[in-house]
């Protein structure tokens, strides 16, 4: 089922989200199967729980072709739980970021350029992947939001920050 996207300035959005302690469970099947339905409906490149206002440890993220993203390269779809991200270098690469729960703007946003991530799938089955580029990109965004971090929080200069029509005149830049 699609549910609302919260938005900026919701507190919700603000908390550290709770681990998953019991996987394949109808409560998580239904959570996910939100998620998707939200994420797909949106067109987004992933999404968390807490956007939906679900306070747990659970984000699911995919791109093949994204009208949102149009350069970017494919990123599998995953359903990742109780994430935890080991960077595999100090390198730092900085790039356009937009959030469903921040419609209508980007920003400017460093991120590490190649990281490792562990976490675990539906059933309870380890995930455990090293990426770069942009999949490295969504994995760090959208983990944030189960610290209760909003992109905007990492822009190191706020010129580069604003609303995707003022930023991108004339462009086909899709709203968030």
């Amino acid at each position: 089922m699609i549910k609302e996207v919260l938005k900026m300035g919701d507190p919700k959005l603000l908390k550290p989200s709770e681990p998953i302690t019991e996987f394949n469970t109808p409560f998580l099947k239904t959570l996910i199967t939100d998620m998707h339905d939200t994420m797909a409906a949106l067109n987004g490149a992933g999404l968390a729980a807490p956007q939906i206002g679900v306070g747990y440890q659970v984000v699911i993220f995919g791109v093949t072709h994204n009208p949102r993203y149009p350069e970017a390269e494919p990123v599998p779809y995953t359903v990742l739980i109780n994430p935890e991200l080991t960077p595999l270098s100090g390198e730092i690469e900085e790039d356009w970021e937009g959030c469903l729960s921040i419609p209508g703007m980007r920003g400017i946003v460093p991120r590490y350029k190649k990281l490792h991530y562990r976490g675990y799938d539906l059933d309870g089955t380890i995930i455990d992947r090293t990426c770069d580029g942009f999949h490295a990109r969504v994995v760090q965004h959208e983990t944030d939001h189960l610290l209760g971090i909003l992109y905007p929080m990492r822009i190191r200069d706020l010129r580069l920050f604003g609303y995707t029509d003022t930023l991108f005149p004339g462009e086909n830049v899709q709203d968030d």
